[in-house]
């Protein structure tokens, strides 16, 4: 967790404690959902809110199989601030057009009132009871920004280029070194020479991103999503080499730099930790593990290198009465492997187990301070079916679904009309042989599907289908529905 001031201290524990009473009427359970790109957060929260509200299938939480959930509502949310998480809208595109929602550009809120008896018989004489559900969504690219608050200028720009010239990204980086290379650092600041440096380092973080090398490594998180914040000198900082004579003169392009640097922290990242990421509960962190698998070992070392760095920043461990003094600690932590629906139900303990040994070292983080830390695969949305295929003189399980417009597969095109069944590949027993020194490119035959044709007047009124979305629910807030 990043380190904070005496007075950061006390606004979080002022913050805490007004929150504490609220919760004396209506306790809230606050729940932060993220995840890097392509990770499927804003499905994620539209299925597990739809779920809530319309009653859906949801076996594995117990409160709902036992009939002791009795109903949700939307409800005001708490922060007049933040925006209102789309949920109408992105299940008008889910349903109705069946379209994927835009992926998660800032950071939103809904809240959720969930109404459910107490399953202990004293607290049932009392009558039914209620819990505010506050689902914060907010983009993983701007976790990897929190440790940055504990590095100066210097040791972010060694980090950053030590990155930038690994063999992995040096193609993609070349433009921007060979710029930074002929600048002159120690000459006074000249904001085209600035701009310029900012728009090529802007263009080597998106190549990585968007890129087959699916790289997860890339802060600062604002320059992909820089919002109201574009082309503002916090926005216009790149990492440079230490000149060998020492640190230039104040006015020079280095000094300029390092002084962007201090006020992106102080202007973008604090504000986003102190009145947003510091307040949660609990935690969601979606993980596009097949995406990486598909790019190879680079990419899963980047992957697990990412989110070994996002759970640094969690103020995890066990809340106590200490925490209406310094704010919540997140207690629960879920790693979620998605976009399960891709693979035959055969290959899901493999996806788990891919994503245990990604999350290893950030789980013992977790627990050494006594928050609990679980992994699960998952589809939010269900987009297949399950098939077989004919292999040989036997069969394979498949999946079946519908590529979206434009999809390929050895060479065939689809046009978003046509359910096909695919064999999408088998992933290692060993998940070791992923990311060994003998590691090999492990391809997966997989394919961006449309959402589910739904009947719009029975199936998706009654939740949107999914897998093992009740069993992270149970985790998250089985304890609170007891």
């Amino acid at each position: 967790m990043p380190n904070l001031t005496v007075l950061d201290d006390v606004r979080l524990g002022a913050r805490s404690l007004a929150s504490s009473a609220a919760d004396l009427v209506t306790p809230s359970l606050r729940i932060g959902v993220t995840g890097l790109s392509r990770a499927g957060k804003t499905v994620f929260l539209t299925s597990l809110v739809h779920a809530l509200l319309h009653g859906g299938h949801l076996p594995a939480l117990r409160a709902s199989r036992s009939g002791r959930l009795i109903g949700a509502s939307l409800a005001q949310q708490p922060d007049d601030d933040v925006a209102r998480f789309a949920i109408e809208d992105h299940v008008h595109d889910l349903i109705h057009n069946r379209t994927w929602p835009l992926s998660t550009r800032h950071i939103s809120e809904l809240r959720l009132t969930l109404r459910f008896e107490p399953k202990s018989s004293i607290a049932r004489t009392l009558g039914r009871t209620s819990l505010h559900l506050d689902m914060v969504d907010y983009p993983g690219e701007w976790l990897l920004d929190l440790p940055l608050l504990d590095m100066d200028y210097e040791t972010f720009s060694k980090d950053a280029l030590s990155k930038a010239r690994a063999s992995e990204r040096k193609v993609l980086a070349q433009p921007f070194l060979d710029a930074a290379r002929a600048a002159d650092t120690t000459a006074p600041l000249d904001d085209p020479t600035a701009n310029k440096l900012a728009e090529r380092y802007t263009r080597y973080l998106r190549a990585c991103k968007e890129s087959e090398a699916s790289l997860s490594m890339l802060p600062p998180g604002r320059f992909l999503m820089p919002g109201e914040l574009e082309g503002s000198p916090a926005l216009t900082f790149v990492p440079l080499d230490m000149p060998i004579d020492g640190k230039p003169d104040k006015g020079s392009l280095y000094a300029a730099m390092e002084h962007r640097y201090e006020a992106y922290k102080r202007v973008v990242v604090k504000p986003f930790f102190i009145n947003h990421f510091a307040r949660l509960d609990r935690q969601v962190v979606l993980v596009d593990a097949l995406a990486a698998i598909n790019a190879g070992p680079a990419a899963l070392k980047d992957l697990r290198d990412a989110l070994t760095a996002i759970l640094s920043c969690f103020k995890a461990g066990q809340n106590s009465l200490l925490s209406f003094l310094f704010g919540p600690r997140i207690d629960k932590i879920v790693f979620a492997a998605t976009k399960a629906d891709h693979l035959h139900h055969s290959q899901h303990d493999q996806l788990e187990a891919i994503l245990d040994h990604l999350v290893a070292d950030a789980r013992k983080k977790a627990r050494f301070s006594g928050a609990t830390a679980e992994t699960m695969a998952i589809a939010s949305v269900r987009a297949t079916r399950e098939a077989s295929a004919k292999a040989g003189s036997g069969t394979i399980g498949a999946v079946a679904g519908t590529p979206m417009d434009g999809e390929a597969i050895n060479g065939q095109l689809f046009d978003g009309l046509r359910e096909v069944a695919i064999f999408p590949g088998d992933l290692p027993a060993d998940p070791a042989r992923l990311m060994g020194p003998s590691a090999k490119l492990h391809p997966l035959r997989f394919v961006r599907f449309r959402p589910p044709k739904l009947d719009t007047a029975t199936e998706a009124k009654a939740g949107l289908p999914h897998i093992r979305l009740d069993r992270l629910l149970q985790f998250l807030l089985g304890d609170k529905l007891a």
